[in-house]
């Protein structure tokens, strides 16, 4: 069973942005494309720049997938799956989310 961390309000999310949250001693980065109602939650932790900065980076729509551009090296990640375009080898982990109300809760499992 998931244990749900209340992070903030989804209005704290600036559309097509993303916010920062702790979970579990973990960097999440949690998006809010505005292209669909659904909010997105990551690792924060870029693979190749070796730093936390992916909820930094520049949402966009790749062949249909939903993805965050990191603002070091470019690579863009898929927000539903975590896989890396240019590279399939590279992986985020993503984390379940989910809203009640307007309060936005990502599983701490």
């Amino acid at each position: 069973m998931s244990q749900w961390l209340d992070v903030c309000e989804v209005d704290d999310i600036a559309p097509d942005t993303a916010v920062c949250a702790l979970v579990n001693g973990k960097q999440v980065a949690i998006f809010r494309p505005l292209a669909t109602d659904t909010l997105f939650a990551v690792d924060n932790f870029d693979p190749v720049g070796k730093a936390n900065v992916l909820s930094r980076g520049i949402i966009s729509d790749i062949q249909g997938q939903l993805t965050v551009a990191s603002p070091l090296y470019k690579q863009h990640f898929c927000l539903a799956s975590g896989q890396c375009l240019e590279d399939e080898a590279l992986k985020i982990p993503t984390y379940p989310i989910k809203t009640e109300g307007r309060r936005v809760y990502v599983s701490a499992h």
